[in-house]
């Protein structure tokens, strides 16, 4: 196989769409000589923040000198994003090797009756397969959605369980209501594994004690709110938690500080579980965390920010960082979103903090929202709207718009954001 061939096995193979559910994956895996027994999990979920949580730990890890694979989605830059060893991606061989391996197994299972697995099973059985070859002594572990029946959920070796921000998305899936979401997020907390949880919203705290007693399973509270001395900043931002004084962070917004604040209280968890960390592999680790799409710069003079806000709870962070960040500046935005999205609530949460608005289509995307359509549904609360048919289009337009002291924001979709940053970067 060459990688041509694996992107349109990918895509000939995505037509069932979402299906929940750990069958599929289980017989996969058996098939392949089950590479997930033979490795040790962080395994994360939740709405928002599990990439920039995954982020903080593997890099912390990674600086205490652990062999350390990840497991990301969606990807910014390119598709071997998703499956990473030492913050590598995987290499263009190895991903056509497993393909290959991969393909003809499922070819097996289709033969025998089985359903074809969906693109994510068969991704997910590749991570394992690469992180066993390459004999990751840890591996951090993002969930794509949910957790319970999620494909990842396959795992039985987790050292620690990590439950970032619970809000209201993938509700066809998931549930209806925040008790239901929490409920397929706290799926993935095993027997007796310790659980690290975000200090959030009372429901779901309680969905996660519950499920956390039932297992007996030590849950660990990171409460953000204990930060102290907190210095925030679009380059760098430090803060003080657990005893621990002036912890930088690279990374912008100041949601950032929750997710720094989880992957401190992870990182001391894992200590007891076999993965000690020093206190400057600590600092290193989230002092280097690099996450890109999240809140961060790619120009100075306009501030050109992009963000992957994308529902609802993500759209609320933003807008605080934007109040707390961008007070009396003149803001324009570039948004692109998925149709499947609650878009209505993310303008109306956001719309008020823009001058003029440029919509986009999120390219090569079929959930994408065509960007008049967008640009419709925001005119009804906002007078400055204008739908362009290209994301060069929409840069050029943005930059043509801002005087050097005003902002643009690009924000709505992940799945737009790494061509939009190459774009930038090209200029």
């Amino acid at each position: 196989m060459k990688e041509k061939e694996v992107m349109e096995y990918i895509e000939r193979i995505g037509t069932r769409g979402i299906v929940p559910g750990l069958a599929s994956i289980r017989e996969l895996c058996r098939r392949l000589g089950n590479p997930q027994d033979d490795l040790r999990f962080v395994h994360i979920a939740g709405t928002n923040g599990k990439g920039s949580t995954l982020a903080f730990v593997s890099t912390v890890l990674r600086c205490a000198g652990f062999r350390v694979g990840r497991y990301i989605s969606p990807v910014i830059f390119q598709y071997r994003e998703r499956i990473q060893v030492g913050e590598r991606p995987i290499s263009r061989a190895a991903l056509c090797e497993g393909m290959e391996l991969l393909k003809g197994i499922c070819d097996r299972m289709c033969e025998e009756g089985f359903a074809q697995p969906t693109p994510f099973e068969v991704e997910t059985a590749l991570a394992f397969w690469y992180f066993r070859r390459k004999r990751c002594d840890i591996v951090v572990l993002e969930t794509g959605m949910g957790g319970l029946l999620d494909a990842t959920n396959l795992i039985a070796t987790t050292a620690v369980s990590v439950i970032t921000s619970v809000g209201m998305d993938h509700m066809r899936f998931l549930g209806e209501t925040l008790e239901q979401i929490a409920a397929q997020k706290a799926g993935i907390i095993k027997e007796g594994c310790p659980v690290v949880l975000l200090r959030q919203d009372p429901a779901v705290e309680q969905v996660v004690e519950r499920v956390a007693r039932e297992k007996q399973a030590p849950l660990v509270v990171a409460d953000a709110s204990k930060a102290a001395r907190v210095k925030y900043g679009m380059e760098r931002q430090s803060f003080d938690y657990g005893g621990l004084r002036k912890l930088e962070i690279s990374l912008a917004g100041r949601f950032q500080i929750d997710n720094a604040v989880l992957a401190v209280e992870a990182v001391r968890t894992l200590a007891g579980r076999g993965f000690p960390v020093k206190e400057e592999a600590l600092r290193r680790g989230l002092l280097e965390t690099v996450w890109p799409g999240r809140f961060g710069v790619i120009h100075k003079k306009p501030l050109f920010v992009v963000d992957g806000a994308h529902n609802e709870d993500a759209a609320q962070k933003l807008a605080a960082s934007i109040e707390f960040y961008f007070t009396n500046r003149r803001i324009i935005y570039i948004m692109g979103v998925l149709k499947d999205k609650d878009h209505g609530r993310i303008i109306e949460l956001t719309h008020r903090y823009a001058d003029q608005i440029i919509t986009v289509t999120p390219p090569d995307n079929p959930r994408a929202m065509r960007a008049y359509d967008l640009a419709r549904e925001i005119a009804a609360v906002h007078p400055k709207v204008t739908a362009v048919d290209s994301l060069e289009e929409a840069v050029e337009m943005s930059l043509l718009l801002a005087g050097k002291d005003d902002v643009i924001l690009a924000f709505g979709s992940l799945s737009y954001l790494g061509r939009l940053m190459e774009i930038v970067a090209r200029r």
